[in-house]
């Protein structure tokens, strides 16, 4: 037989109020949204408290945020709480366990049925609504009897741990994948993934050789003026080498040498035209790059524009197709990923821009996997408290394990393989959380959805 009722057959609202007493401590709590529920705020003493009209709760009862109940601002009192304080702007109600269970009512509440019933109460403008109480306690809803309601929060309860016992699972697997991921790049970047390789290849060009090109090319492009003479980089100590898995400096394979990025690759980095001078911005067509493009390993598609009268005034420069792009500080340092350009753009202040020399294309991609594996762990370096920043100093001193070119191919080749397999269990990973999801919305839709009739005006 279905039984239907007001919510205010089963909620009765309750008003203890209190003058606040400035020597006497007082809980107060706090009811978050997204069905987060109701937890302690703080312990204050009355003397803080500006409002000293407040009122306490019980343990037990059901408390709701009048401006926020429609976005999932309420919850059940725990015991904890009670005789805390709350202000007007929150309402509490006992509950008739006569009519319903507690604890089928505290799961129907995460319902979309509910939250429905809390939106069509809520009544003003978009920023301001408030919940209407009276049209809130007429709403209808179908209960079923007492001993139906425990039986259905037994099922509950029982798939619900399945499910929590699944998205374990997941978490557990998108751990160990990104533990595996970082292995793998660990091992590129000490040659261990190229041991077989080595033996194939015993009279491989030594990166030593390969150090010196690089030096030449770079003196060649002062010399004809195309870049700036910078500081020389100082010697490299053994304070300076990377560790590895066991905290201390690992041993290169033969053939490699230890330099310092600056020594290998072009640092620069961009600037923010004024952002009062439309004529920098306005039918821009040149694009431009700020830190929060690193989040990818790519940047496809310009996000922003500035115009040639911008790039020819201001410091920014053009960087060519390829060129890696570092957050040094702003949003694409929170991914702690190094980003690479598919188009010419300019970048901002933010951003450390680096152009490994002899524009090799192995050198790059070696250089990329590098930053992949040490950008979080150069952040550490980094300087500003909430705010770390890395600069342009960091970056160029930054120290790297420099293998001989063919083998850096190798080391590429190796490690795309094995990213792709990554992937590939990742989007596995991905499909099971959405699945793990979607059952526990099936599952809360049954209990405390049901049919149709389960929720009428």
């Amino acid at each position: 037989m279905i039984r239907q009722f007001k919510i205010g057959d089963f909620l009765k609202r309750i008003k203890n109020q209190i003058d606040i007493n400035d020597s006497v401590k007082y809980k107060r709590v706090t009811v978050s949204g997204n069905h987060n529920g109701v937890s302690l705020r703080d312990e204050v003493l009355g003397s803080a408290i500006g409002t000293k009209k407040q009122f306490t709760i019980k343990g037990g009862n059901f408390i709701l945020s009048k401006i926020d109940a429609r976005n999932g601002a309420f919850g059940i009192i725990p015991q904890e709480l009670d005789k805390a304080i709350i202000t007007g702007n929150f309402w509490t109600y006992s509950v008739d366990t006569k009519l319903i269970d507690i604890e089928w009512f505290f799961y129907f509440t995460h319902s979309y049925n509910f939250i429905q019933i809390c939106i069509e109460s809520s009544t003003g403008s978009t920023h301001r609504k408030y919940m209407d109480e009276k049209v809130f306690l007429n709403h209808k809803i179908v209960l079923p009897e007492i001993d139906e309601q425990k039986e259905m929060v037994k099922k509950y309860k029982t798939s619900s741990k399945i499910s929590n016992n699944l998205t374990f699972e997941i978490q557990s697997q998108k751990q160990l994948l990104n533990q595996l991921k970082q292995s793998i790049l660990q091992e590129a970047i000490q040659g261990k993934l190229t041991t077989g390789w080595r033996a194939q290849n015993p009279n491989t060009e030594p990166a030593s050789e390969l150090l010196k090109r690089i030096k030449a090319e770079k003196a060649q492009l002062i010399k004809d003026k195309k870049i700036k003479k910078e500081k020389a980089l100082p010697p490299i100590t053994e304070e300076d080498l990377p560790a590895g898995k066991t905290g201390i400096p690992f041993e290169l394979p033969n053939n490699w040498v230890w330099c310092r990025l600056g020594e290998i690759s072009n640092v620069g980095t961009g600037a923010t035209p004024l952002t009062s001078n439309q004529s920098y911005y306005e039918n821009g067509v040149i694009p431009w790059v700020t830190s929060s493009a690193t989040g990818n390993l790519f940047v496809e598609e310009p996000e922003n524009f500035i115009t040639e009268k911008a790039l020819a005034e201001t410091n920014c420069n053009l960087n060519p197709i390829g060129t890696l792009v570092v957050a040094m500080y702003g949003q694409g340092k929170t991914r702690g990923q190094i980003t690479e350009l598919k188009f010419e753009a300019a970048t901002n202040q933010a951003c450390a821009t680096i152009n490994p020399c002899l524009s090799n294309i192995e050198l790059r991609r070696y250089v990329k996997i590098y930053f992949r594996k040490i950008y979080l762990e150069i952040r550490e370096l980094a300087q500003g408290g909430a705010q770390p920043n890395l600069n342009m100093g960091k970056i160029k001193n930054t120290v790297i394990p420099l293998p001989p070119l063919e083998e850096q191919k190798a080391i590429v080749e190796k490690v795309e393989s094995l990213m792709q397999k990554c992937q590939a269990l990742e989007q596995e990973i991905k499909t099971s959380e959405a699945n793990a999801q979607m059952l526990m919305q099936a599952v809360l839709k049954e209990a405390f959805e049901g049919k149709e009739e389960v929720y009428a005006e």
